[in-house]
């Protein structure tokens, strides 16, 4: 008997397969919540596809002759999610031009002007995955966040068309306006994992702390 080997699969519910469901509201309105909190209603709906992007700057220390590294210093860190919306609806393209999505109720009447761009609207967003063993689940929170876009809508024939958008990550911690002591020690959000005994929803809301 061959004895396998190599990186062999520890546990199988712990890979992710499938898209994450965006969900987005304003950020005011929940920013003293830590926890997963958003509904399925304030979804962006059908997506093509979802992609988290961390990245940090970092300095190195050099010392001798010649010179060897003697430590790693960060400098700055950010975060995003990419995603595209299939759903071409008033909301969601208000969200793109960074206005305030709330106000658009129906998925098919209302108006977003084009022109006259302002500072995008702080948004908290939350990416929903579950694996596919359909009861662990992983959440990414942003709680205070903004969408930036280069607005792209291309009509195809036989495919449905998707409109593309960055989320970032800003910070959301006490010493921020608009930001709350609760993210102090992870002022970009953070990856919640649910094994489905945890209570992820709640229905209290907490108002926004000013620096």
């Amino acid at each position: 008997m061959t004895t396998r080997t190599g990186p062999l699969t520890k546990d199988t519910t712990t890979i992710a397969l499938g898209l994450a469901q965006i969900r987005v509201a304003l950020a005011s309105s929940y920013i003293g919540q830590t926890r997963p909190i958003l509904p399925a209603t304030v979804s962006l709906g059908a997506l093509a596809n979802t992609k988290y992007a961390g990245s940090a700057d970092h300095f190195k220390l050099e010392s001798g002759f010649p010179m060897m590294e003697d430590a790693t210093f960060p400098l700055r860190e950010a975060a995003q999610i990419e995603c595209a919306f299939k759903e071409i609806t008033p909301y969601n393209i208000a969200l793109s031009r960074g206005l305030d999505p709330t106000p658009y109720t129906d998925e098919h009447l209302g108006q977003v002007a084009i022109g006259g761009l302002v500072a995008p609207v702080f948004v908290r967003m939350e990416a929903w995955y579950t694996f596919p063993d359909g009861t662990n689940t992983l959440v990414i929170i942003f709680p205070r966040a903004q969408v930036i876009a280069t607005q792209e809508l291309e009509f195809a024939a036989e495919e449905p068309a998707a409109s593309p958008i960055v989320i970032e990550a800003k910070r959301a911690d006490g010493g921020t306006s608009g930001g709350h002591a609760v993210w102090n020690d992870k002022p970009l959000g953070w990856w919640y994992w649910d094994d489905g005994t945890q209570t992820t929803t709640t229905t209290t809301t907490t108002t926004t702390t000013t620096a």
